[in-house]
């Protein structure tokens, strides 16, 4: 079963066509009713996580049910986008062409190529991201944990339930995609399951995470670039030997270079401290005697990574919301969409960000320019794309070709 199949998926992926092609199975791990019976759901009027399963849980806020805990690095904003916009993108993102991947999933994916156990990456014809797109990155502004987010990286997924459509539990790659992760849900509400790594600790280039600074404190707030500059004028021999660790494609970039109107804003700003000062006095002293503290900063600035008690969060994607993980929740869990959790059709747009390394003030950044100046254009994918193309058919290049690029 884990050769490649018609459907896209490969190695230890199903989806229910090849099941039942070809009789394959997922390998990944599930969830034991004894992980279920212990999970907590996170609720993000709160901002705390309360014992259960059903994801509806969280909307029988405030009435919340047994002890709270705090769960590091999650952050959902509702109704990032109206229900006009949603309706908008998803038309146009349906009419640009989606490509068949892994786990009965379809996607549009613009961004570098990157062959993380090799450490390579290359442009590949990367130049940036479909106009009608350009605003949600713009609106990533109005949101405290997201400053200075600089997108190298969009990924539209389409889930379908009738593809069996998924996603295994995993931890996004730790070497060059930076620690904040945005996801935009669309069409219809689903859940990200987040259960506690134990796995490897070289696995996804997870030793890289103590290479480089952290981008967010432990009290949420986002580092200034000069505060993350200061990590690497200590003089640390460890980035250094990262640096030069890094290889790029010979087609890729040259490291020898030297670097070089959206709608009104809308408040999304989320400040831990407004959000923790409007709970309840009561909520608060429950949670503290059971707080979870997933992350302690060395002297140096290092990330120092420690397990935390909740085996399993289940975060409520709700349609037109907009989760960010970052911190405990990236690094200390994996991440699933089950397929039981997509019950109807379900669209998301994922984007990615750099790792210090590559930014300005890392051993890297000449690489990381490259990335940045390419991931500046937008182009209009009527002119790229048929309106027509609604499917997954025949290979396609959703970067589109260089020549339609425009700078916005």
């Amino acid at each position: 079963m884990f050769h490649n199949r018609p459907c896209g998926c490969k190695g230890q992926r199903s989806c229910l066509a090849c099941e039942a092609q070809f009789g394959a199975f997922s390998v990944s791990g599930g969830i034991s009713d004894h992980m279920k019976e212990t999970s907590v759901v996170f609720c993000p009027h709160c901002e705390l996580a309360w014992p259960g399963w059903g994801v509806s849980d969280w909307q029988s806020h405030p009435q919340h049910k047994g002890q709270p805990v705090q769960i590091e690095g999650v952050k959902l904003v509702l109704d990032f986008v109206t229900e006009d916009e949603e309706a908008e993108l998803l038309e146009k993102l349906d009419q640009v062409p989606w490509d068949t991947s892994q786990s009965g999933r379809l996607k549009q994916n613009y961004g570098p190529k990157c062959n993380f156990k090799k450490r390579k990456v290359k442009l590949d014809g990367f130049n940036g991201y479909p106009l009608f797109t350009k605003f949600l990155q713009d609106r990533f502004r109005d949101v405290d944990i997201l400053r200075d987010f600089l997108t190298v990286e969009q990924c539209s997924l389409d889930y379908t339930p009738s593809r069996g459509a998924s996603i295994d539990p995993h931890i996004d790659d730790c070497w060059i995609w930076g620690e904040r992760i945005p996801t935009l849900s669309l069409m219809s509400d689903s859940v990200l399951t987040l259960t506690l790594y134990e796995g490897r600790d070289s696995r996804y280039n997870l030793p890289d995470v103590k290479t480089y600074p952290s981008v967010v404190s432990p009290q949420g707030l986002v580092k200034t670039m000069d505060q993350l500059r200061e990590y690497y004028n200590g003089g640390n021999s460890a980035e250094e030997e990262l640096g030069r660790a890094v290889s790029l494609d010979a087609k890729g970039l040259d490291c020898s270079q030297s670097a070089a109107g959206s709608p009104a804003p809308r408040d999304h700003s989320t400040t831990l401290s407004s959000a923790h000062a409007s709970r309840s006095q009561d909520a608060c002293s429950r949670a503290s005697e059971v707080a979870i503290s997933s992350q302690e900063i060395s002297s140096e600035g290092n990330r120092a990574v420690k397990p935390t008690g909740v085996r399993v969060v289940r975060v409520p994607m709700p349609r037109r919301s907009l989760l960010v993980l970052y911190g405990s929740a990236r690094y200390d869990y994996e991440h699933r969409v089950m397929r039981d959790d997509v019950p109807q059709r379900r669209v998301c747009i994922t984007y990615r960000e750099l790792t210090p390394t590559f930014l300005s003030c890392g051993p890297q950044s000449q690489v990381g320019a490259e990335i940045l100046e390419a991931a500046q254009e937008f182009w209009d994918h009527t002119v790229v794309y048929s309106t027509s193309a609604t499917t997954a058919d025949g290979e396609k290049n959703v970067n589109g070709p260089l020549q339609t690029a425009v700078a916005v």
